[in-house]
């Protein structure tokens, strides 16, 4: 690297009410085929929801420390639609649908190009330090309320 140069892993960005996060497959994500295996669909939609969440100024990790809380998905139903493949360049399309008072409901899809491979729908919960369902913290549903009001993070 030249000039103190700092390489950063790929951010997702806002456009209106919908996130989006870039992600290439990789040798490790797949199967003896070269195509994605199942599971890492869920792996994918994860690291989106934690960059969509971090986009928003809430930090999970503090608040974990804190003894806040921490989200968990609570339920999950994913539509495998198309296989992406080895080297495949995917975005994961997410947005917030509901917000309720200790939970989100979240749609997220996984996209090459314009093909939707895998199509989920997402409840995550807010849990206390101690696994207990737990309102989320009022600042938090406040930037999930302006992003679906305003399509502003």
């Amino acid at each position: 690297m030249t000039n103190g140069e700092r390489l950063r892993p790929a951010d997702g960005r806002f456009e209106g009410r919908t996130h989006y996060f870039p992600l290439r497959v990789y040798f490790e994500d797949t199967d003896v085929a070269g195509i994605v295996y199942y599971a890492n669909y869920l792996r994918f939609i994860e690291r989106a929801r934690s960059d969509l969440l971090r986009a928003l100024g809430i930090d999970q990790r503090r608040a974990l420390e804190d003894g806040i809380g921490v989200y968990a998905v609570a339920e999950v139903n994913i539509r495998y639609r198309a296989s992406a493949k080895l080297g495949d360049d995917l975005l994961v399309v997410t947005r917030l649908e509901e917000i309720r008072a200790a939970s989100v409901l979240i749609h997220q899809q996984v996209r090459r190009d314009r093909e939707i491979v895998a199509d989920a729908m997402v409840t995550a919960a807010f849990l206390s330090p101690e696994g207990r369902p737990r309102r989320q913290p009022k600042p938090w549903v406040e930037r999930f309320e302006r992003l679906q009001e305003e399509g502003k993070a």
